[in-house]
């Protein structure tokens, strides 16, 4: 098989740091050339699926802008800029819960849309996670820690309470893990 191949680019949008649109002219495999490509930039991003010594999954439970009513979620954000990925998948940890582990898995990194870019998710699995200290920042949405069991993630997954992609990914991810 032969790549799609990029021979030039070309700043559309930009409202930095969150999102950059380009538009890419690309050669297909067949030699075919597209000359308007769109490709969305956003900043990667980490979901750290963490449980506690005693195997409960902490969750948040929150509001996001784009999905409709409350959800479960996995902890996360964005990588920064240079960040390593384990070290920023423990910062957002911290942050976000006062929890900390010492005993982390890769659960896998992927392109958030094959086609057009919109970043790559990070996915891992935070064993022993310890309550160090309280949240250090809160997000907008203010979210609510909870602790469900394994059974309780499976009831919730299948009943679609983790509303965004990702948070159901890194979610399944882990329960393939733990087997």
């Amino acid at each position: 098989m032969k790549p799609i191949v990029t021979l030039g680019r070309r700043k559309v949008l930009a409202y930095e740091p969150f999102l950059r649109l380009e538009v890419h002219q690309v050669r297909l495999p067949d030699g075919r050339v597209i000359e308007e490509w769109p490709w969305v930039i956003t900043p990667d991003f980490v979901n750290i699926v963490a449980l506690t010594p005693d195997s409960h999954f902490l969750c948040l439970r929150q509001y996001k802008y784009a999905c409709e009513g409350v959800s479960l979620a996995a902890v996360g954000g964005y990588v920064e800029a240079g960040e390593d990925l384990l070290a920023a998948a423990k910062r957002e940890l911290k942050e976000e819960t006062g929890y900390e582990s010492d005993d982390w898995r890769e659960l896998g990194h992927f392109p958030v849309d094959s086609n057009r870019g919109v970043g790559s998710a990070h996915f891992y699995l935070a064993f022993g996670a310890l309550k160090m200290s309280d949240p250090l920042e809160r997000d907008v949405e203010d979210p609510e820690i909870v602790f469900l069991t394994r059974t309780e993630v499976e009831e919730a997954l299948a009943a679609g309470q983790f509303k965004a992609l990702p948070w159901a990914a890194a979610m399944a991810l882990a329960l393939l893990k733990l087997g």
